[in-house]
This record gives C-alpha cells, structure tokens and sequence, in this order.
C-alpha cells in the first residue's frame, strides 16, 4: 500500500499560492550526502538513506505538498537556491520545466517518474531563468546523471526520456493534486 504520509501530514499546505508559484518541502540540501523523508508517525524528517562518498545532491531536491506522481509518492522537484535550504523548509518555487523520466526497480513494473525543475522565487541568482532553455545543457545533463546514478546505487533503473517546459510541468502538477484528491477521497 502507498503510503501519503508528506502530503496528508501537510495537506493543510496548498500546492500553489495566489503568485502563480508552487510549494516545495526540501528533503535533501544541495551539496549533501543525506536524504530525509517525512515520518508522519513521528511528525519529523527522518534520514532514510545516505549517498556513497563523493556523491552529493547537485540542488535541493523534495516535493510538491498534495500531490501524487505515477510511483504513488508526492511529485518529485529540484529546486534551485542561491544556498542550500535546510531539510524541512517549504519553498516558494517558480516552475521551470520537468525532466520525464521512467524508472523501474528489480522485480517491478516500470513507472514515470518525473523529475520537476524549479527555481525559488526569493532566489537572486536565478532570478532571470524562466523556462528550462534559460538553464545550460551541461547542468541539465549533469542532473540526469546525477539521478540515474543515485537510483543505480539503490539497484534501481533511470531512464530520462525528455525535457519539457513549465507549461507540461505544471500539467503534471495538476494531475498530481486530482490523483491526491481522489486518493485522500477513497480513504475518508
């Protein structure tokens, strides 16, 4: 059974505010070797896995509070800082666009599992990147090896399928809050 422990902890949290930007709960900083996950049980960030030596997150990397991707997690999103942000903070993000990807453990059927790319709205660095042609090649490649190592590390199959712009992320987004809805629906 999938668990909503994030979103259904937070669903008092709206994905999206009056602004037009998104919500991000950060659950690995940019530059470190640890990956947290909420514990609703435990009403707290529990470290649930760390990345072997030199490997650490390219940007910080959580989710999108209320919603639920393919895999029957909260949608996934990195989000570009000008520091890294503490595990635990929610972030106002501007959503540039979405890596597509599918991703298949040993033994298990494949699933999408897109990774959203954002930028934080208070960020001044990348106050000027508003769509995913803003950010270079040579990064954005860098992010999709970085993911498809990390899920290799796990014995997990990542597979980037294309690049996408805000307009299909936020798609994305909005099926993920209706898939959400009708789960929390099922479970009242």
């Amino acid at each position: 059974m999938t668990s909503l422990a994030p979103s259904a902890v937070l669903s008092g949290l709206p994905s999206r505010n009056d602004g037009g930007l998104w919500l991000a709960v950060i659950e690995a900083s940019q530059g470190s070797r640890h990956k947290f996950k909420y514990e609703a049980a435990m009403a707290a960030f529990v470290l649930s896995g760390v990345l072997p030596a030199g490997l650490c997150f390219p940007h910080d990397f959580g989710f999108i509070p209320s919603t639920l991707g393919d895999d029957g997690d909260p949608l996934d999103v990195l989000v570009l800082a000008d520091e890294p942000l503490p595990v635990g903070v929610i972030v106002l993000s501007r959503v540039v666009g979405v890596i597509e990807a599918r991703q298949q453990a040993p033994g298990k059927r494949a699933e999408r599992n897109d990774r959203l790319i954002a930028v934080a709205a208070a960020s001044h660095r990348y106050v000027e990147c508003a769509a995913l042609a803003d950010l270079s090649a040579t990064m954005l490649g860098e992010i999709e090896r970085f993911f498809v190592f990390y899920n290799q590390e796990k014995g997990t199959r990542f597979t980037p399928l294309s690049r996408r712009n805000a307009a299909t992320a936020e798609r994305l987004i909005r099926a993920g809050q209706r898939r959400f809805a009708a789960r929390t629906s099922e479970l009242e």
